[in-house]
């Protein structure tokens, strides 16, 4: 009986570590999804009794105005609502439409879809609003939105999301994100620990732009707590934008060791010094002056130049106090000057007239978004409340152990529904659209 519990304690473990591996994966390709980047969006939360709530942000992801239309039951005011929102449209200059892909998702994707017959040259996405909520009844968010309703702070903070994914969600707990399997039923601790630390990777990985950061956003940058990255809101508030790193020591509690353990991570656009903008840590910037005086050109004319830099041997410009691995490292930086790791940023288009699990045919081939993965598969969100899902065997013609070496959260892909199950809401889909190879 002892051996057997012992041996059931550590078959539990085992699969707890593969969950929360599974929940982290999930969460770094959601946090690391392609931003749209600085352009005007309309987020539309939907709701059917209730109505849409809409707000408008502006290509730094400030609050410009905010509405609810009632296109659906009991109102069924479509032409109230298009009305309204093209009146937004026009006012802001808005070029993307983020749609929440809850209750009423597809209904209001479908209301998008006639604004843009009508204005023309507007994109529609839609993007998940997991953890919306709660961002919306939080203290960040009284904070950051005082004088505006709980409900319409969701439709901010959809619109953001397509913005820039990693800088909104790292305001909301990781747990509450929710792109995982079975979250309750793991170690509570083990789980948060390995979110965590997930974030704060992605945020170290892509750096954080010091002049528009949030202050949830920068406590994530390594070395920095809190209660610095308010100090750092308070010092850009007070003087302006950061010219230069250098500036940071002027913050109050940001010391040496603090701005040690950040600088490397902080980005700072159009500002004194170009290698503010590039990962490059401010203490290695002697390599830099090594390099400029070596190729006789100034640090401008060096960055982005690959062949100039790669014909440069890291082992001639090392020293004791910074060796070859780290002027390689530098090298690379400089190659890629302030580049997004991220992938660049695309649309999914949801087939017209397929709304609900009810509207799927067998052989239907349709586009939609990787909503969740696990090993045994992939879940797919083709647009019908309902998501599809791709088992592991229908992934490639290949032999896939894991569905993560095929497929991402967040992934565009183009599925084949096998099967539909309305009853048990069921959809079977695969990705091998082709012939296998060799035949």
């Amino acid at each position: 009986l002892s051996l057997e519990r012992d041996l059931f304690t550590r078959l539990r473990e085992e699969a707890e570590k593969v969950a929360i591996k599974v929940f982290a994966d999930n969460l770094r390709d959601l946090l690391l999804a392609a931003p749209a980047g600085p352009r005007v969006v309309m987020g539309l939360d939907p709701g059917i009794r209730t109505g849409v709530k809409v707000a408008v942000v502006d290509a730094t992801g400030k609050l410009l105005e905010t509405a609810t239309v009632y296109p659906h039951e009991p109102r069924r005011d479509w032409e109230g609502a298009l009305h309204t929102l093209g009146q937004l449209c026009e006012r802001h200059g808005v070029q993307l439409i983020a749609i929440g892909n809850g209750t009423a998702s597809r209904e209001t994707d479908k209301l998008a879809g006639d604004l843009i017959k009508r204005l023309g040259s507007l994109q529609k996405v839609v993007v998940s609003e997991s953890g919306a909520s709660v961002y919306s009844a939080s203290e960040y968010a009284s904070q950051e939105m005082p004088d505006v309703d709980v409900s319409l702070r969701g439709a901010a903070s959809i619109a953001r999301r397509l913005q820039d994914p990693l800088a909104e969600l790292v305001k909301i707990e990781p747990k509450a994100i929710g792109v995982g399997q079975y979250q309750h039923d793991v170690s509570q601790g083990d789980m948060a620990r390995a979110l965590d630390a997930v974030v704060e990777d992605c945020v170290n990985g892509v750096g954080v732009d010091l002049n528009t950061a949030s202050v949830p956003l920068l406590s994530r940058v390594s070395g920095l707590t809190a209660s610095v990255a308010k100090s750092i809101v308070r010092w850009r508030e007070s003087h302006g934008a950061f010219r230069n790193r250098r500036q940071l020591m002027e913050v109050g509690g940001l010391g040496a060791k603090t701005f040690e353990q950040c600088a490397g991570f902080l980005r700072i656009r159009g500002g004194d010094d170009p290698l503010d903008m590039t990962g490059v840590h401010p203490e290695t910037y002697p390599v830099v002056e090594q390099i400029m005086a070596r190729t006789g050109r100034p640090v401008a004319q060096i960055m982005g130049q690959s062949e100039l830099l790669r014909a440069l041997k890291p082992e001639t410009l090392a020293s004791d106090r910074f060796g070859a691995v780290t002027v390689k490292d530098i090298l690379v930086e400089l190659e890629k000057p302030g580049r997004d790791p991220r992938p660049d940023f695309k649309v999914a288009r949801f087939n017209e007239g397929v709304e609900d699990i009810k509207d799927l045919r067998e052989g239907m081939v349709l586009e939609g978004t990787v909503s969740n993965v696990a090993q045994f598969g992939a879940f797919v969100d083709v647009g019908v409340h309902q998501d599809g899902l791709v088992h592991v065997s229908q992934l490639s013609h290949k032999f896939v152990k894991d569905a993560r070496e095929i497929v991402k959260t967040g992934d565009m892909v183009r599925v084949k529904v096998m099967e539909v199950d309305p009853a048990r809401k069921r959809i079977s889909l695969s990705m091998k659209l082709g012939e296998a190879p060799g035949r």
